[in-house]
């Protein structure tokens, strides 16, 4: 079965990934040549390195030109030769730890290096056809099928691709979006912003700041700019943040550049790009036969890193939907549920990274900030203390990464349970009905998370329940799952019920001390009924 996928970025070639090792036909349509000038994102969430873990593809991340040695502290400098205002001490990537929570912790992967790891595993599958230098132009939509015109951009000649699934991975201007009439809900623009990459070897050795991530500038009329240390090692990305909608000019570009340093030094200009900050999220993931997951659903501020990582969520929750119904066992509801899910996560990462630009543009005007005087070192306590509180914020979102749920799905079978709140910076595992599956290790070494991502996955976590009336009823219906009996303590504290039925994304559909409504679960998680 075919599944046509627009957009070769991170969330396409997941997606594409996801499909192919479920056997399934995947062409890539994209229309640039795959070169990265502008590295987008540099953060890879939690949940992304579990799904990295699941894929096989943990080392290839930390095996990356990345300086894993440098600290990841966050400073708020007037300057980096300035004056310092507070910081956020984070460890470098070699000295991280996973929470108790998961098996992985975050990983910084700026998008020129990891795009090519997800590449690398892409195309490792026969069945996956990456076109570069092909543009979407259209499609039509029929009963069985959707047929797609593309253009072939270094010769101007047109062909149709014949799919049973389309999906834009298109980014923030998706053309496959505007086709189906997508509209979106949010603001369309939040701050215009300048980013400049440049290189300079020597830059790291011209101030007194040490090893740090992100350095945020604040001058006495506010926030205007921050300074990433991109790959670890002499490559930068300055962010102005707050410009005029054309951009900045070659000669403010420099200027802003000595601006942040705070003194004149040698360096290399490499790209800029002008963008617009926004949050934007679709009303709806798709229609028929035809999806979008990724920026193409979702534009959201990167402060907090949530939005390639939100896309990557999107893949994962798409990729098994679309596998069940080209399979044959996945019912009307199925696909459905897609936008069902899925959008109330995008609607709440993307406010939360608004907020946290917000905090980012706090300061107030302070005109003495910078002075070399008493009241001078009293303003510069006062915002750092201040701005040093806002900002801890967007450093602590544990319960972004891991504990968005799918509490209105379709295909989920609640217990009535009472949903705790969501919470940014806190998770608590629970093997309630739409959340995560809980991590445990197990004493074989494996974590709990490892025995998911293929087909359902039904624990069974006590002798004295009977699995067979389940295991049966799913089977009848074509839907793959496995029985998997553990008897370790901690295992059956965090999973709390004596079966717990996992989805192929490790996500909990169901969990029950019997299983006495089979076949209503059967018909539940698989997307054959309305939920009751």
């Amino acid at each position: 079965m075919h599944v046509l996928v627009v957009g070769a970025g991170p969330v396409g070639l997941a997606l594409a990934g996801d499909l192919a090792r479920r056997s399934h036909t995947v062409t890539i349509l994209e229309r640039g040549d795959g070169t990265i000038a502008q590295p987008r994102m540099d953060f890879v969430g939690i949940r992304t390195m579990e799904f990295m873990r699941r894929w096989g593809l943990v080392g290839p991340v930390e095996a990356t030109a990345y300086n894993r040695d440098l600290a990841q502290d966050n400073v708020y400098v007037t300057s980096l030769t300035g004056y310092e205002l507070g910081r956020h001490r984070s460890p470098s990537m070699n000295a991280s730890e996973p929470p108790q929570q998961s098996p992985q912790h975050r990983e910084r992967c700026p998008q020129d290096m990891f795009d090519p790891v997800l590449h690398a595993w892409t195309t490792t599958f026969p069945s996956v056809d990456l076109r570069y230098g092909h543009e979407f132009t259209g499609f039509v939509q029929h009963a069985d099928r959707v047929v797609t015109t593309v253009r072939e951009r270094a010769t101007g000649r047109a062909l149709e691709i014949e799919s049973s699934f389309l999906v834009g991975c298109d980014g923030a201007s998706s053309k496959v979006a505007a086709a189906l009439a997508i509209t979106y809900d949010g603001q369309p623009a939040l701050t215009n912003t300048t980013n400049v990459i440049f290189r300079s070897p020597e830059l790291k050795s011209l101030h007194d700041k040490g090893q740090a991530y992100r350095f945020i500038c604040v001058a006495p009329e506010g926030t205007w700019a921050t300074l990433v240390h991109i790959d670890g090692w002499d490559r930068w990305r300055m962010s102005v943040v707050q410009t005029r909608p054309e951009g900045l000019k070659p000669e403010e570009v420099d200027a802003a550049i000595r601006r942040v340093v705070g003194r004149d030094f040698a360096f290399e200009v490499q790209s800029v790009n002008n963008w617009t900050r926004r949050e934007l999220v679709a009303q709806r993931f798709g229609e028929g036969r035809v999806f979008i997951a990724g920026d193409a659903a979702h534009v959201m501020s990167p402060t907090g890193g949530f939005g390639m990582n939100t896309g990557i969520g999107d893949a994962v929750d798409l990729a098994w939907k679309l596998d069940a119904v080209l399979a044959g066992w996945g019912g009307p509801r199925l696909l459905e549920s897609y936008t069902i899910e899925r959008r109330p996560v995008a609607v709440r990462n993307s406010r939360e990274a608004s907020d946290n630009l917000a905090r980012m543009l706090s300061p107030k005007p302070s005109p003495a900030l910078c002075d070399d005087s008493p009241a001078g070192a009293a303003e510069r306590e006062r915002v750092g203390r201040e701005f040093s509180q806002a900002m801890s914020h967007e450093w602590q979102t544990l319960g972004i990464h891991l504990g968005y749920r799918y509490d209105e799905s379709p295909i989920c079978r609640y217990d009535g349970t009472p949903a705790p709140p969501l919470d940014v910076a806190h998770y608590e595992q629970s093997s309630r009905a739409g959340g995560r599956a809980p991590h445990v290790w197990l004493a074989d070494g494996r974590s709990t998370l490892d025995l998911f991502g293929d087909g359902f996955v039904l624990l069974h976590l006590n002798r004295a329940a009977d699995p067979e009336p389940l295991v049966t009823a799913l089977r009848r219906a074509g839907v793959p799952v496995t029985i998997v009996a553990l008897s370790e303590p901690a295992v059956r504290e965090a999973y709390e019920r004596s079966l717990v039925l996992v989805r192929p994304d490790g996500h909990v559909a169901w969990r029950g001390n019997d299983a006495a409504n089979a076949e209503s679960i059967a018909a539940c998680i698989r997307g054959a009924h309305q939920q009751q």
